[in-house]
């Protein structure tokens, strides 16, 4: 039994006006998604446990079975994780995101979504600046970066930057214990970022300037049990990001990097799906994360999401569902997103999203039906992680493995 889930993050929105009051999933063309609700079970699930925030964090979690609110302990060290840095118990990892302010003003969270090779000559000359023993700053991909620092503020209340896009700064800076060291850091970072070269060059282009850091997202390294351990299988996660990168390997999943995988419109969509089916054709499990969706709701541009809904749809869903029924063997397909991004808001949002389950091989699917946010009449049908983790226990209970404990009963 192989076992597929095809996340596309942050699909999830409200109506847009300029869509003619459709949201942008039910406005975009999915024909394969529409088959797929069609011939398998559709459900609206929650992804978020309550009282927590709806970062792709927790909700990535739930879609890969765990509960958050039982071992989750921030974003950031997650991506350490991922990005195999080594963290003692007293470190605390900080998320370090390049960003433009302009005026005042979250100008942008992504410094005009500024390339891998630029921000990483940033985070150099940051390091050169500013770090030191038990404070280093680690360069990731395009504006997403980590700091490790021993002893770190982790009960600092902060913010992420995508989630104030176009409002003042002032009003989210970090607050709480030791709220002043993370705020000097983070005005540090603007002399160092001043008149740096790749600054210089992205302003001659016209493009936006990182302008200085923002940290948030901090916590102490995190453990989860393994997919393994769990579930007797093996198998992987395919994404641009650290963050899922990191869930992979907590997870012990393979991570593989694929070459131009950028998170956005621009990605490497043949890549993902090609490592995707590399996995598949020696490994049980396989979980491809497309960020654009995600992306584009936070730069509110609901034209933009549409398109990426499209060709998570054509570039990522075909594919992949094609390749399963040729091969002709038992599969479960699931397809879903980790929470709402909606356009309007420029941020996440905590409203159950759809989900549908496909056990295959199917065969000729001539109808669709709608997969979005009115499924169910917009009324949650239970948690996600609960549904995926009775689909992985039934895999388990062949495997004679014990499967993880319920976060939460279905309705």
């Amino acid at each position: 039994m192989k076992i597929v889930v095809l996340v596309g993050d942050g699909m999830g929105d409200y109506p847009v006006e300029s869509l003619g009051g459709k949201t942008p999933l039910q406005a975009a063309r999915i024909p394969t998604l529409g088959k797929i609700a069609a011939a398998g079970e559709v459900r609206l699930v929650n992804t978020v446990p309550d009282g927590m925030p709806p970062g792709s964090d927790v909700a990535n979690m739930a879609l890969l079975g765990y509960d958050a609110a039982l071992n989750y302990t921030g974003r950031a060290p997650i991506e350490a994780a991922g990005a195999e840095i080594p963290m003692k118990p007293s470190d605390v990892a900080f998320r370090c995101n390049l960003v433009t302010v302009a005026d005042g003003t979250m100008d942008d969270y992504s410094a005009g979504h500024i390339t891998t090779e630029e921000g990483r000559a940033l985070v150099r000359s940051l390091q050169e600046a500013l770090g030191k023993e038990g404070l280093t700053f680690h360069p990731g991909v395009q504006y997403r970066h980590l700091l490790i620092w021993d002893g770190g503020p982790a009960e600092c209340d902060c913010v992420p930057p995508h989630e104030f896009t176009d409002k003042p700064v002032a009003e989210h800076l970090p607050k709480g214990n030791r709220q002043a060291e993370i705020r000097e850091l983070m005005e540090l970072s603007k002399a160092v970022f001043a008149d740096h070269p790749v600054n210089q060059k992205r302003i001659a282009e016209g493009k936006k300037p990182a302008t200085q850091i923002w940290l948030w997202g901090q916590g102490n390294a995190m453990q989860l049990e393994t997919y393994k351990a769990l579930y007797g299988l093996g198998g992987g996660v395919v994404s641009a990001v650290d963050l899922l990168k990191g869930l992979a390997k907590l997870a012990g999943l393979e991570a593989p990097d694929v070459e131009g995988a950028t998170g956005f419109l621009d990605t490497n969509y043949q890549g993902k799906v090609d490592a995707a089916l590399e996995i598949l054709g020696r490994e049980d499990f396989v979980f491809v994360h497309i960020e654009a969706p995600d992306e584009c709701g936070h730069m509110g541009d609901a034209q933009k999401k549409t398109q990426a809904i499209e060709e998570f749809d054509s570039r990522v869903v075909a594919p992949v569902f094609q390749w399963l029924e040729e091969a002709g063997e038992p599969y479960t397909l699931l397809l879903c997103t980790d929470h709402r991004t909606p356009v309007a808001l420029k941020g996440h949002t905590a409203e159950p999203v759809p989900m549908v389950v496909l056990t295959g091989p199917v065969g000729k699917i001539d109808t669709q039906v709608a997969f979005d946010e009115d499924v169910n009449a917009g009324n949650a049908q239970g948690m996600a992680c609960t549904w995926i983790q009775q689909i992985l226990s039934r895999h388990a209970a062949k495997q004679e493995t014990k499967p993880t404990a319920n976060c939460g009963g279905l309705t």
